[in-house]
């Protein structure tokens, strides 16, 4: 079984960091085979991309409204995956979710990925 755990969400003020955390497990989920990304969801919208990491972590996409203030990184080993988020927004303010997928190259679609977290929510006051 395959299980991802987000942590590292909270309230923090325009302008804060906060630094997001996914954690793997499952005995037969091998991280370094899959793709991970982030995404999140805002009261009333859609889920959308915010972030994904190809398997070895050489390759990042990045939705262009988070690009230059998040970060994204992986480490295979401890079977983590990381969003360094910078100079938040109120517009930030949303569920984060983790997800996981076997690509060989990196992708941006939710709908193409088949392992979820439960979600983290992060909130951005003005």
């Amino acid at each position: 079984q395959r299980q991802l755990v987000e942590s590292g969400g909270g309230l923090v003020q325009a302008g804060g960091s906060l630094r997001l955390s996914c954690v793997a497990s499952g005995r037969t989920f091998t991280v370094s085979d899959y793709v991970m990304g982030w995404f999140r969801q805002a009261p009333g919208k859609e889920r959308e991309f915010v972030a994904a990491l190809s398997r070895g972590g050489g390759t990042t996409s990045y939705a262009d409204s988070v690009k230059g203030r998040f970060t994204i990184s992986r480490d295979n080993a401890k079977k983590t995956v990381t969003l360094q988020m910078n100079s938040l927004k109120p517009e930030d303010t949303a569920v984060y979710y983790c997800a996981a997928v076997i690509r060989t190259r990196v992708v941006i679609t939710a709908k193409e990925y088949n392992v979820w977290g439960q979600g983290t929510q992060v909130t951005v006051s003005s």
